[in-house]
């Protein structure tokens, strides 16, 4: 399609998971899978582990809200795109549910721009530009 949004798809830069028993999750994911702890967020008590060139990060079921209960909170994937606010109009004009603005948020590549949609079976996906 001509009318496709300008980025370029370039992998998973993080998954967030909705655990029962985060210190139990974070223990299962560095000692069995050798994730390593890469940053804490204390206010929205979120622990993020790296696992390669991508994070797992671990919120509880019980958390702040959007929490729905155990599962996949959302996941992002990392894109490559020279404008992200051009790519929101353009998902957008396509009838594609966007989430809020573009805004700075931390991923596996650092802090930078990302943007939330919403997929057909109402899925949260962050798309997010490598920096």
């Amino acid at each position: 399609m001509s009318d496709r949004p300008k980025f370029q798809p370039l992998g998973l830069d993080h998954v967030v998971l909705r655990v029962a028993d985060q210190a139990a999750s974070r223990k299962f994911y560095e000692d069995v899978l050798g994730c390593t702890l890469e940053f804490v967020n204390e206010p929205i008590r979120l622990v993020q582990l790296r696992f390669g060139e991508a994070l797992i990060d671990l919120l509880p079921a019980d958390g702040p809200p959007p929490a729905h209960g155990r599962g996949v909170d959302h996941i992002c994937l990392s894109i490559r795109a020279d404008d992200l606010v051009a790519v929101a109009a353009a998902l957008r004009s396509r009838g594609v549910d966007v989430d809020g603005e573009v805004r700075d948020r931390r991923g596996a590549w650092g802090v930078g721009p990302s943007l939330y949609i919403r997929d057909l079976d109402g899925y949260q996906i962050e798309l997010k530009p490598r920096r």
